[in-house]
């Protein structure tokens, strides 16, 4: 008999058969058949993605099964539930992963949660950076910088006062007129016999010692001619940025895996960071004191250490605690404001040269991008203004990469300008500038 209201109950006779034996088996099978008052809700468990119908609809892909079995058994959770290791922003209110599988971590790349653009703003900007290095390794020094070098190799023979010489060296340069290729494959072996060990045009041993000299000057003139200034220094800062992008997305990607592995990523990417900063000083104090090895060698030498320094102290377990986020921002800003001094020298001793001026301006550009960044990152604005509205986009991690990203460009574009201006002005040996 139904009661008003309620389902009705259908009690069914089951056989089973086991064992080769009959054994009849009375099972009482609740199913619930919703009143007409229910029916009208629209909701049926029975038509939930087919959990209850005898013929459920086939998936239309892989993929789709793969996303909505990741999506049912790994949920995304919310901040007051989060582990004390993955606690770093109480601002972000939801979508955080947890604990989740390896596979699983992995796969999460192509998925929205509150570090989707954590991973791919680094990610994308480790793959710009990647084609930019290809780029400028593929590069060789303009033709337009060979005549200006060019006339400072003609010019050279007058810094010493030997009027003959200077004319000896423009009647040996018949072909000047095809500069690019005729210093590339013939001037070396011209100089060699118009510049002899032991030239002819005089016989006293000062003007031999001076003539052997300035032969050896005008080769290294003529090689970067050819070659143009070394990449090495260059590629240096390249390799640093790609490191620090890279770790960093790494470690946003993975750092839900485990506490154990989170340790070690966030070492991982201060380290990146650290090496990012110490890099980028390689290309100005490399090209600005070419001349000058002395402090090309002490300020290199300093930012290495003090790079390394940094790097050993974030080791300490204690430094990863968001307690010490304004810590570990003042101590990478610090390290970035030690490039004020080389700057300073830069502007005093070199401020008659227009590259001077030209990249101090892009580094200004660099250092106000650095500089807001960190600001953000420390302060946690905007999400601190409105927490849980900046949760999946617009937080101050995702500010904070992207201002990173801009920084390293400007500074690119400085480290270009000063390649060019070595391949035009290159460095004789025995002298200097200061």
């Amino acid at each position: 008999m139904e009661a008003q209201g309620r389902p009705d109950v259908r009690v069914r006779k089951v056989r089973q058969v086991h064992t080769g034996h009959e054994n009849d088996l009375i099972a009482s099978v609740s199913e619930g058949l919703l009143d007409s008052n229910v029916a009208t809700l629209g909701y049926d468990e029975r038509y939930q993605d087919g959990c209850c119908d005898e013929n459920p609809p086939k998936s239309p892909g892989r993929a789709q099964d793969l996303w909505r079995k990741v999506k049912k058994q790994y949920d995304l959770v919310e901040y007051h539930v989060l582990p004390d290791y993955l606690r770093d922003n109480e601002y972000i209110l939801r979508h955080y992963r947890s604990n989740w599988p390896l596979k699983e971590t992995l796969l999460s790349i192509f998925t929205i949660h509150n570090e989707t653009l954590n991973i791919w703003t680094h990610l994308i900007g480790f793959l710009v950076f990647l084609a930019l290095t290809i780029f400028t390794v593929r590069q060789v020094p303009k033709e337009a910088v060979v005549p200006e070098r060019l006339a400072n190799l003609i010019q050279m023979p007058n810094r010493g006062d030997l009027h003959q010489l200077h004319v000896e060296l423009v009647t040996c340069f018949p072909a000047l007129a095809n500069v690019p290729s005729f210093l590339q494959d013939h001037l070396p072996h011209i100089l060699a016999k118009c510049v002899p060990d032991t030239p002819i045009i005089a016989a006293n041993s000062t003007q031999q010692c001076f003539m052997q000299t300035m032969k050896d000057a005008l080769g290294v003139e003529l090689d970067m001619i050819v070659a143009g200034a070394t990449r090495v220094p260059f590629l240096v800062f390249m390799g640093g940025a790609m490191f620090c992008l890279f770790s960093s997305s790494f470690c946003h990607l993975l750092s839900c895996y485990s506490s154990d592995l989170t340790y070690w990523l966030l070492r991982l990417d201060y380290a990146g960071i650290a090496t990012m900063i110490a890099t980028s000083f390689y290309p100005p104090v490399y090209y600005v004191f070419l001349c000058q090895p002395m402090w090309r060698h002490v300020y290199l030498t300093s930012i290495s250490l003090i790079g390394v320094s940094t790097v050993a102290i974030f080791l300490v377990p204690a430094f990863q605690t968001a307690k010490y986020r304004p810590m570990r921002a003042i101590a990478f800003a610090a390290m970035g404001m030690s490039g004020i001094i080389p700057a300073v020298h830069k502007i005093v001793f070199f401020h008659h040269e227009p590259v001077c001026i030209e990249t101090l301006w892009y580094e200004i550009g660099m250092g106000l991008f650095y500089l807001v960044g960190v600001m953000i990152y420390v302060t946690r604005i905007p999400e601190r203004w409105k927490p849980g509205a900046f949760d999946i986009a617009g937080h101050s991690h995702q500010l904070f990469h992207v201002l990173v990203i801009a920084g390293a460009y400007t500074h690119y574009r400085a480290g270009l300008i000063y390649m060019k201006w070595r391949d035009a002005h290159g460095c004789v040996p025995g002298i200097t500038s200061i």
